[in-house]
């Protein structure tokens, strides 16, 4: 009996252990959770960029998920939900996923790389590695930069623009 109590103790133990280190991963996003950021820039074609995003944990803090408005339409007249996302600490991989889908019945996916209290989103985009940085400022702001980032520097800029935010109400 004794022993099937420190077999279940010791189940137990590295379940809690587990679920932990899951979330521990994922504590880079803290500072982005329950807030609304909000963004408005110029792409360099000229284009307009404007995008709101709440981030949430769900399944006890085990993944975060991303809600974002944007334009819906290639003339950008129209405005609403134009992406979910989730971010995912990949134990096999030992690093963060990350799955983006948007209106347009795309899929964009690649890995999270974490820079201190910054964070890049790397992906292929045609035959190109992009990359999105949220790069920390203060718990409201992060300046955000679209481009390719190689060996720690930008070759080429697409989007530079800041996210700002204030505390939403929890419903």
């Amino acid at each position: 009996m004794q022993c099937n109590i420190i077999k279940l103790a010791v189940i137990f133990f590295s379940f809690i252990k587990l679920i932990l280190a899951q979330e521990s991963n994922l504590v880079v996003f803290e500072n982005l959770i329950d807030k609304e950021w909000k963004a408005i820039g110029t792409w360099g074609d000229g284009t307009a960029f404007k995008q709101e995003t709440i981030f949430k944990f769900d399944l006890n803090r085990t993944i975060v998920i991303a809600k974002s408005k944007g334009f819906i339409d290639k003339k950008q007249t129209q405005y609403g939900s134009r992406n979910h996302g989730i971010r995912k600490f990949d134990q096999e991989t030992n690093t963060i996923k990350f799955w983006e889908f948007d209106i347009f019945g795309g899929v964009t996916e690649g890995i999270v790389i974490v820079d201190g209290k910054n964070i890049l989103y790397q992906y292929q985009y045609g035959s190109s590695l992009v990359t999105d940085m949220w790069e920390y400022i203060d718990n409201n702001t992060y300046n955000f930069k679209v481009g390719n980032y190689v060996d720690g520097r930008w070759k080429q800029i697409y989007l530079e623009t800041q996210f700002r935010t204030e505390k939403i109400k929890k419903k």
